[in-house]
């Protein structure tokens, strides 16, 4: 039975075949180009010449992609979400917006197609072993939406449902969406972003697998096991499938929702997260790398941080922590050779790359370092470190002779750790990061 009152969320059917997922792509390039026809003979009718560029980078064009996309779900909606994040300093400002959209977008799905997933996962009696299940979602992405169940055992559940046809969808998902993409003229053609589409493919692959997903969020649960300021979801694995994923719900508020708390607890949020992340990068080899702020909560009453959604699980090896602690270690020191030894053995230039871009990346990375390299604490909310990176970045990127994607594991750290960035900014934290990180160097 239906519990929650709350406001349905945007809902539509997710096209679960591979035809009816083409022909929404296909939609979205004809509406794209219809509005393309429109703006383009209005111009004319005023005695202008109209620009491709201009007609393609519209306000009516970036909301068609954007929709079409959100309504996709999948791996439609996660190549936009990556590209957004992964190379968002390279796209143009119009693409950057219509893509960034993705992130928080989604539409749910309706009550039907839910029960007819839960039905092929749980049975067709499924409903009997619950009391209360609210088919209105608490959070709808990419990959599933989240639903609140209470069992007639008494356990409080969180069931994540993946969207039907997702799995079987996402190489010819990415594959289309980015050959749209750049047929549309809306990525720059110089712009090399197969290894980002190979990664896309593999990172959701293994986010389509619930049961994947359960072990990591076991994982995370006994690495924390001694941690009390940590909250990991318990794993339900007797309702747990590929596309059916139980956990216990937790309570507390959306992180964000603590910009308006007392200063101290605001620095005791990111000063938890910070430590997490370096203990992820040296200690457990295991990173959560998805950034999104509603990955988060916190319980006011006993100080925790809850931790959620574990899809986006990447391990790294321990060379790789090395190589970041050697780099970090140089970079604190203010050692520019150290640290252009550590960029090489990562893989950021290699030894073609001309010294004028070598010193670019290492300007970056003592940038990025900064809250390291400051001594006491280091005030977020004052800072425009973030806006100074994405200049850098920018203008790094607008450099053809520089196009360079480096190794797929620094990506994902450097997604974690600008949303870290900007979650830190929002909440205005002041947090000695260098003496949280000095036990690890």
């Amino acid at each position: 039975m239906v519990t929650q009152k709350s406001p349905e969320p945007a809902s539509s059917p997710v096209p679960s075949n591979r035809f009816s997922r083409l022909v929404r792509l296909g939609g979205m390039a004809t509406g794209v180009a219809g509005n393309m026809l429109v703006a383009g003979a209005r111009q004319l009718a005023q005695g202008k010449r109209p620009n491709l560029s201009d007609l393609l980078l519209t306000p009516a064009n970036a909301l068609k992609v954007a929709q079409q996309l959100a309504q996709m779900r999948g791996a439609a909606m996660k190549v936009g979400q990556l590209l957004s994040m992964d190379a968002g300093d390279l796209l143009p400002p119009e693409m950057a917006a219509i893509l960034a959209r993705l992130r928080s977008d989604a539409h749910a799905m309706p009550q039907r197609q839910v029960q007819a997933v839960l039905t092929a996962n749980w049975g067709a009696r499924w409903q009997q072993r619950f009391g209360p299940f609210s088919f209105v979602p608490i959070a709808a992405a990419s990959i599933g939406q989240v639903h609140r169940a209470t069992t007639k055992d008494g356990r409080d559940l969180a069931i994540k449902i993946q969207y039907p046809g997702v799995r079987k969808s996402i190489s010819s998902d990415v594959n289309n969406v980015a050959s749209l993409l750049r047929l549309s003229g809306l990525l720059p053609k110089t712009l090399d972003i197969s290894p980002l589409l190979a990664e896309a493919k593999r990172q959701l692959r293994e986010e389509a697998d619930y049961q994947a997903e359960g072990a990591h969020l076991q994982r995370f649960a006994e690495l924390l096991a001694g941690v009390p300021e940590f909250v990991v979801p318990a794993l339900h694995a007797d309702l747990t499938t590929k596309n059916v994923l139980a956990m216990s719900f937790v309570g507390g508020v959306p992180i964000e929702s603590m910009s308006t708390a007392p200063q101290a607890e605001r620095n005791h949020i990111v000063s938890l997260l910070v430590g997490l992340l370096f203990r992820e990068l040296f200690e457990f080899g295991l990173m959560q790398t998805d950034p999104n702020f509603a990955n988060y909560r916190f319980d006011p009453k006993s100080r925790q941080l809850i931790l959620l959604d574990f899809g986006a699980t990447r391990r790294f090896t321990p060379a790789f922590g090395q190589a970041y602690r050697r780099l970090m270690r140089a970079t604190v020191a203010g050692d520019r050779a150290a640290m252009a030894q550590a960029g090489l053995a990562i893989g950021y230039f290699d030894a073609n790359t001309r010294p004028n871009h070598q010193t670019a990346v290492l300007d970056m990375f003592e940038m990025a370092l900064e809250p390291l390299r400051h001594p006491g604490d280091f005030d977020f909310g004052n800072s425009d470190m973030v806006q100074r990176l994405r200049d850098a970045g920018m203008a790094l990127g607008q450099d053809r002779d520089f196009w360079h994607i480096p190794p797929i594991d620094t990506l994902f750290l450097h997604r974690k750790l600008g949303g870290l960035y900007l979650l830190a900014a929002r909440l205005r934290a002041r947090v000695n990061v260098r003496q949280l990180l000095d036990g690890m160097l």
